[in-house]
């Protein structure tokens, strides 16, 4: 299953990886909307891929002569590729499905415009298209078309300080507990490792993930995962609960017929 590595780290902002988005995806770029990048930067359903500014205060060490106080920091922002993703286990027509090369696919014509897939998201990644009288729900689909061949995301492949890596999400993942671990220069967290249960896209920071606006709530289990026991049981339960509505609806037949031959018995005894 392929994946990202992002460090955050290298990341200087120039937004390369937002046009190539727009670019290889044709999507619109609409003045008066959400942000492509800046400290207002919104993912939405023209803005699949986003650059986000954060200015963080520093306090882990004394400050230098020159320094503010500050730092800034960008964090490319964007659908995350859950490994068991929960807009796949919420949509009822199919409409989201996970592919074995890694990339969760929207197809918009088993779409019904439910939107469940946008409730089930942990990470609030589905947008809708409030604006369009045909909408569909639209996000970055890790240019699945690009994987296929064998090449990495439009994103990855244009960004001038190699922020991220395309390849074998395990691979990625001991790449970047090897560097955690032999750089104190890194927190303690790689984000997408345990969030959700796992997922494509995972990030290695010097800052803290709640800092930059990452949701560090999410559990750790998948969320598939809460449903599936009752999912399991759920044909036992539909035969059950068929059985006591077969024996309701022969109980209550059966006192209507004897509430009706009680009645004719009454009205032929009232004629003789």
């Amino acid at each position: 299953m392929n994946g990202v590595l992002v460090d955050l780290t290298k990341c200087i902002g120039c937004g390369s990886c937002t046009v190539a988005c727009k670019m290889y995806n044709k999507n619109e770029w609409i003045e008066d909307r959400a942000a492509t990048d800046g400290e207002n930067a919104l993912l939405a359903d023209e803005n699949w891929t986003v650059v986000r500014k954060s200015v963080v205060k520093i306090a882990d060490r004394p400050l230098q002569e020159g320094e503010s106080g500050e730092k800034w920091r960008y964090s490319k922002m964007q659908c995350l590729h859950c490994k068991e993703p929960a807009c796949v286990s919420a949509c009822p027509s199919r409409a989201f499905q996970k592919t074995e090369d890694g990339p969760v696919l929207y197809y918009p014509r088993n779409c019904i415009g439910c939107r469940y897939c946008m409730i089930g998201c942990p990470f609030n990644i589905p947008k809708f298209e409030w604006d369009n009288p045909l909408p569909k729900i639209t996000k970055c689909m890790m240019c699945n078309g690009r994987i296929t061949k064998g090449e990495a995301p439009a994103c990855v492949s244009v960004c001038p300080t190699k922020v991220m890596k395309f390849g074998n999400i395990d691979n990625l993942l001991d790449e970047a507990k090897l560097l955690v671990q032999s750089n104190q220069h890194y927190v303690n967290h790689i984000y997408g490792e345990e969030e959700a249960g796992g997922t494509c896209w995972i990030y290695i920071s010097d800052v803290p993930f709640e800092k930059l606006g990452f949701r560090t709530n999410v559990k750790k289990q998948s969320y598939p995962k809460y449903t599936s026991t009752f999912m399991h049981n759920s044909p036992i339960l539909g035969f059950i609960w068929g059985g006591i509505l077969a024996c309701l609806y022969f109980i209550t037949r059966r006192n209507d017929v004897k509430t009706a031959a009680k009645k004719n018995k009454k009205e032929k005894e009232e004629k003789a």
